[in-house]
């Protein structure tokens, strides 16, 4: 039908210079790009909380409505991760973080899991299975994900007891990682 509304036209596509074609065929594929490029300049800045900066604050609420305050554990070493119970990497290094939360419960490290594009009913069966004992706060409108710049979990964040991020993990943690931040937050004394 394009053929004879074509020829109908008196176009003959054969006859055009092939540099038109071309063109005519690469030009939607840069507008395209273009539109990508203008939408990716206009989307809210997830600028990352950087090392030395103080943590945002945020109130969440915990898989029972109650509230978990990042304001409440300044004294405390504090570990903040960003999971969630469908990421295989999160799911790994869920034994390390358990045995950190033993290991210095003494030093008064808190940990608090922030629930990362999941549902309530998966991260409390999660829980559950794996027996974590901190706590854990769903982030459904993703606003402290946001001001921490989290684009996927995992993503640990590591705070001093003043308050003040000392350092951030992107990725799966490994022993010695988790370690290696864990001193820094707890002998800081």
């Amino acid at each position: 039908m394009t053929a004879g509304i074509v020829a109908r036209a008196g176009l003959n596509l054969r006859r055009l210079p092939f540099r038109y074609l071309l063109v005519a065929a690469t030009l939607p594929i840069l507008l395209l790009a273009l539109l990508g490029v203008v939408v990716l300049a206009s989307a809210p800045a997830r600028s990352p909380a950087t090392e030395g900066s103080l943590a945002p604050d945020f109130t969440l609420a915990d898989l029972d409505g109650s509230p978990v305050r990042l304001a409440d554990l300044r004294g405390r070493p504090v570990i903040v991760n960003f999971w969630a119970s469908w990421c295989v990497p999160c799911i790994e290094e869920f034994p390390l973080l358990t045995d950190a939360a033993e290991r210095h419960a003494g030093d008064g490290l808190a940990i608090i899991g922030i629930v990362y594009q999941d549902r309530t009913e998966a991260a409390r069966g999660f829980m559950q299975r794996n027996g974590a004992t901190w706590q854990v706060a769903m982030d459904p409108d993703e606003r402290v994900a946001t001001a921490y710049g989290i684009l996927g979990p995992p993503q640990t964040y590591f705070i001093g007891r003043d308050g003040t991020i000392v350092a951030r993990h992107i990725g799966q943690l490994s022993a010695r990682s988790l370690d290696e931040k864990l001193a820094a937050i707890i002998d800081e004394e």
